[in-house]
């Protein structure tokens, strides 16, 4: 019996890799992307610019489902260029996926599709789950920008998973190996107060969450996709140090790194100053158990295996 196929768009990057990797075994990868990702294993790679439909669009016929990750990283200055390539790649590429469903014959069931927590803003003490209201500031606005263009493109008749991101822990990618630095040259302190709200989860669970959204008919709608125990800033960095064997972590007033985050680490500074506490009322009331729920086990585990 020929294996199923699984398209995952905007696949190239640190999730689409991960799960790539995860689901090879069981399913045939197809990843669609701008450029062709350094990745061993069996998969195959079609390049698109995120914007149109080409040939690529193929690969959608008689899939078993699609998740789609395209959009450019918000790991970045905040320039209005940066800002607007931040929507478009969002929007129009969610478009395209639309478009293109609509070429084949026998278009997949599932349409996965990725979005994040910070559409909830930056509230300092509220608990967010999946009926919190929108924030205020440019990721909400890109937020229900994008969730809006998934809405008006996925096709009649198709499930629809709405994964709201949060801070995915994993040392092959994402900001955990800038942090990882940081702790390590021992300025793993604090940021600003350091009672911002920092929500996360492990790589291993979020493929899972992938998994159980590609492979479950009962998954359905909006989730939030974090662990169940959100953290502090200082919560945060303390078990990072504890985790890389650092005793010490200088403090980085919010002064500081609103100067040094783009002069020196070429990012956004709000990223680390501002925060949010997330959890899933959905994946709880629905039983999904979390292989790492705490930030402690989660980070043993990364710095165990990788070393």
């Amino acid at each position: 019996m020929a294996r199923q196929r699984i398209v995952i768009t905007g696949g190239s990057g640190f999730l689409g890799r991960n799960l790539t990797r995860y689901l090879q075994d069981r399913y045939d990868i197809v990843i669609v992307s701008r450029h062709q990702p350094s990745l061993e294993g069996k998969f195959e790679w079609l390049c698109w610019d995120g914007r149109t439909v080409g040939d690529w669009a193929r690969a959608l016929d008689g899939a078993r489902a699609i998740v789609n990750l395209a959009g450019r990283s918000v790991d970045c200055i905040k320039t209005p260029d940066h800002c607007d390539e931040i929507l478009r790649s969002r929007v129009e590429s969610t478009r395209a996926i639309g478009r293109a469903l609509q070429t084949v014959q026998t278009p997949p069931p599932v349409w996965v599709q990725m979005s994040t927590a910070h559409c909830y803003g930056d509230p300092p003490e509220v608990v967010c789950d999946e009926d919190s209201p929108f924030g205020y500031g440019l990721a909400p606005f890109v937020a229900h920008a994008w969730e809006q263009a998934y809405r008006e493109s996925v096709l009649p008749g198709m499930r629809q998973v709405v994964l709201r991101t949060t801070f995915v822990l994993g040392r092959g990618g994402g900001a955990l190996r800038r942090l990882e630095k940081l702790a390590r040259w021992g300025l793993g302190g604090r940021v600003g107060h350091g009672r911002q709200g920092v929500s996360w989860i492990h790589e291993h669970d979020m493929n899972r969450l992938f998994e159980r959204a590609i492979e479950e008919d009962q998954m359905e709608g909006v989730y939030v996709a974090t662990a169940p125990n959100p953290v502090s800033n200082a919560e945060f960095m303390r078990e990072l140090r504890r985790a890389v064997g650092m005793p010490i972590g200088l403090p980085s007033p919010a002064w500081l790194v609103r100067i040094a985050a783009p002069l020196l680490l070429r990012t956004d500074p709000e990223l680390a100053i501002y925060g949010r506490y997330c959890v899933s009322r959905r994946l709880a009331e629905e039983g999904f158990e979390f292989r790492f729920p705490t930030l402690r086990d989660a980070l043993q585990d990364l710095y165990r295996r990788s070393g």
